[in-house]
């Protein structure tokens, strides 16, 4: 059956495209990216603006890498979570984080009606309204991580507190587990070994020590064998915050 000129153009205009947003089809999305050549060529252009040395304020052009990389598309999926890590990464590169640990996706996520409008605003060349949400976002993420950093503090501290009313060995055994949960607050009985160099009896016995202390708790109370233990209070600061 021979192709109607309609439906030929819009396969070739649309052949390779990463995508689109909203609608069933390309012809009626609401928003649709370049397609593959001018995709390679913008991505390349990205490239050169992330890495050039120019007047622009690091953070803005963080938000206009984010917003550009987003107008590009250039997977079928995952755009958008490798157009937030590109925010926390480049930041990162550019010595505006000691880590790469400023996620805005909380963010986006609880303004997600607002976040597409201002990136359409963004692609209709309405730069300086989607560059005032973005930062926003990041001083309102900035704020929270301050936040959750003194509860950590404040945990911290009194964690540190009663394990040193444990007796000297026992305090000893403890202060080498307690640190390493801030990096891994989900363990078992082989990784407190790892951890320690403790037989499996030593790790087990230290698990219950933090049990009693009310720092760790069972995992799954119902799982019989191969149990993990998590640091509850903890993990639940983070929750708490994007909740």
């Amino acid at each position: 059956m021979k192709k109607t000129p309609s439906k030929i153009k819009v396969i070739d205009l649309f052949c390779g495209i990463g995508g689109w947003i909203g609608g069933t089809r390309p012809d009626n999305a609401r928003f649709v990216p370049p397609p593959v050549d001018d995709m390679k060529r913008s991505l390349s252009d990205l490239e050169s603006f992330m890495y050039a040395e120019d007047a622009t304020l690091t953070v803005i052009k963080a938000g206009l890498l984010h917003a550009q990389f987003e107008t590009i598309h250039p997977f079928l999926d995952g755009n958008g979570r490798t157009g937030r890590m590109l925010i926390t990464f480049y930041l990162w590169k550019e010595g505006f984080l000691e880590k790469p640990v400023l996620f805005l996706s909380s963010y986006f996520k609880e303004h997600q009606k607002v976040y597409y409008e201002k990136l359409l605003c963004y692609h209709e060349g309405k730069v300086s309204e989607w560059i005032e949400f973005f930062l926003d976002g990041v001083i309102e993420i900035a704020n929270e991580a301050i936040d959750i950093v003194g509860k950590i503090t404040k945990l911290r501290e009194g964690d540190t507190e009663k394990v040193q009313g444990l007796g000297k060995r026992a305090s000893e055994s403890a202060m080498k587990v307690l640190p390493k949960l801030y990096g891994q607050p989900i363990v078992n009985v082989s990784l407190v070994q790892r951890w320690t160099g403790f037989t499996r009896a030593g790790a087990q016995t230290v698990i219950d020590r933090f049990i009693e202390l009310g720092i760790l708790s069972k995992k799954d109370k119902d799982k019989k064998y191969g149990q993990s233990y998590i640091y509850k209070k903890y993990v639940g600061l983070f929750s708490d915050s994007a909740a």
